[in-house]
């Protein structure tokens, strides 16, 4: 027995002093940039500094969009599908784990068996006589990681549980915008038929006047023909309206996971205010996008299968061991004369397989670097959607004060004509014109306003939302195994 201790005080030393084969992990640099380039002449509107960053969608200060966002948290059935995935991640972790450990067993066991006549039936008893043999025995095998195959593989695991988190937090961040943006384009329908419901009012006015021309014999029938036609057409634009403010609220109850059927929502117009958060350095994009954390953490596990790959050249180092007792009759069965041991160890190192394993190590090497060309890929992706984002949101304020000017002189024009047609100094088709231009301005202010407010919940997403890479879970701790 104490050369079984001093063997396996021997296996345990020399485990904890094991390498681990393979390049140890160093973040590879990624292409970042000194500022964005479109920051030049841009300024967030009533950017607000004091408000949960975790609950970015505050910044909008609506009741009703805030609980819809934190039911997606809970009921988006996109995100419990990443929350599953990354909880089994995180089990493989405890998988792998689980190698570093040895295997123990137990065995016991009845053996009858019946000896012949002759010499040899002297071991059994009497010539013919039936023997049972009874037996316990526990079994310990144990693959040593002296080359940190096993050690490499937990970090491969670890780093893709981390990734995995990442994932999750780029699924939520994702199902948030989604909701954002299918919130405000509701509202921008909503909107769009309050707009059509008020110029229907004013068309029905104006074919009251066409009317009462045409009455006092100052008008055409034309011209009430004219206005009853330009009234029917808006009416139909309103009822058309309503196609994509309810595939709006059907995409808003999806997200929040409930069935079209059980989300009602009442109308609101859309708000005038556009806030958007103060733009951070390009740096620290890759602390802020989930999906930049996740493509750095893919490159760490796939670094450390390179290691996995390489411990394949080496052989592989076992330790097995049995103790227990085997004897008749069962009574006495544990007693010291019915005792049995072993303990063996065994190496064994393939010496020929075609090339596998320098195939294999080559292998592990062309999945890192796709890995790294992934990671800055998602680096320059994320600084072209910012840059994006931000120069759509300087373009359209711009465009918006425009729409805004073009409003206000189409709707003074409307009044002036309006105003020489009861006069009778112009024809009816000078009305329709100008009434035609003013809803068209309208309704491309309204197009401006929705598209802000869809570009800030883009430039939000962009910039990483509330999210930030101290969130992931820290790495699994390699066990340590304590030298008898």
């Amino acid at each position: 027995m104490m050369r079984a201790t001093h063997g396996i005080a021997l296996a345990l030393a020399l485990l904890a002093a094991g390498c681990k084969v393979g390049p140890n992990y160093a973040r590879p640099q990624a292409p970042t940039a000194q500022k964005f380039k479109e920051l030049a002449g841009w300024k967030p509107s009533r950017p607000r500094d004091g408000i949960d960053r975790g609950a970015w969608w505050s910044l909008y200060n609506d009741p009703q969009l805030d609980t819809l966002e934190r039911q997606v948290e809970i009921s988006n059935q996109t995100v419990a599908e990443a929350e599953a995935s990354y909880r089994q991640a995180v089990a493989l972790i405890g998988e792998a784990q689980s190698s570093l450990w040895p295997t123990l067993g137990v065995a016991p066991g009845v053996t009858r068996s019946k000896g012949g006549s002759g010499a040899s039936s002297s071991s059994f008893g009497s010539s013919g006589a039936a023997r049972t043999q009874y037996s316990v025995e526990g079994t310990a095998s144990w693959d040593l990681d002296v080359w940190g195959k096993i050690r490499r593989q937990v970090e491969s695991q670890s780093a893709a549980a981390q990734a995995s988190a990442a994932d999750l937090g780029n699924a939520k961040l994702s199902a948030q915008g989604a909701l954002a943006t299918a919130y405000f384009e509701m509202r921008g329908a909503d909107s769009l038929a309050k707009l059509l419901t008020d110029t229907v009012g004013e068309y029905q006015r104006s074919l009251a006047i066409t009317q009462n021309q045409y009455d006092a014999g100052t008008a055409s029938r034309a011209d009430v023909l004219a206005a009853d036609v330009q009234l029917q057409s808006t009416e139909a634009q309103l009822v058309a309206a309503g196609v994509a403010r309810a595939q709006d609220e059907h995409a808003i109850a999806v997200l929040t996971g409930h069935a079209p059927a059980d989300l009602t929502l009442a109308p609101a117009e859309l708000t005038n205010d556009v806030p958007v958060v103060p733009v951070d350095v390009p740096s620290a994009l890759l602390e802020r996008r989930p999906d930049i954390a996740s493509a750095e953490r893919t490159m760490q596990e796939e670094n450390a299968l390179i290691g996995v790959a390489i411990a394949g050249y080496y052989p592989d180092i076992s330790l097995t061991a049995a103790f227990g007792f085997a004897g008749d009759p069962l009574s006495k069965l544990f007693s010291a004369a019915n005792r049995v041991w072993s303990l063996g160890a065994s190496a064994t190192e393939t010496l020929f397989q075609g090339g596998y394993t320098v195939a294999s190590v080559k292998a592990a090497r062309a999945a890192y670097d796709a890995a790294v060309a992934s990671y800055r890929q998602t680096v320059l992706t994320a600084f072209q959607q910012v840059e994006d984002e931000l120069s759509d949101l300087r373009i359209l304020q711009q465009q918006a004060a425009a729409e805004d000017t073009t409003v206000e002189s189409a709707r003074h024009a409307v009044d002036v004509t309006l105003n020489e047609y009861r006069a009778g100094t112009v024809a009816y088709t000078s009305v329709i014109t100008e009434q035609t231009a003013l809803l068209s301005a309208e309704q491309a202010a309204l197009t401006v306003r929705q598209s802000r407010m869809v570009a800030s919940v883009a430039l939000i997403q962009a910039l990483g939302g509330g999210w930030q890479a101290a969130e992931l879970p820290g790495p699994a701790k390699e066990i340590a195994l304590p030298l008898p």
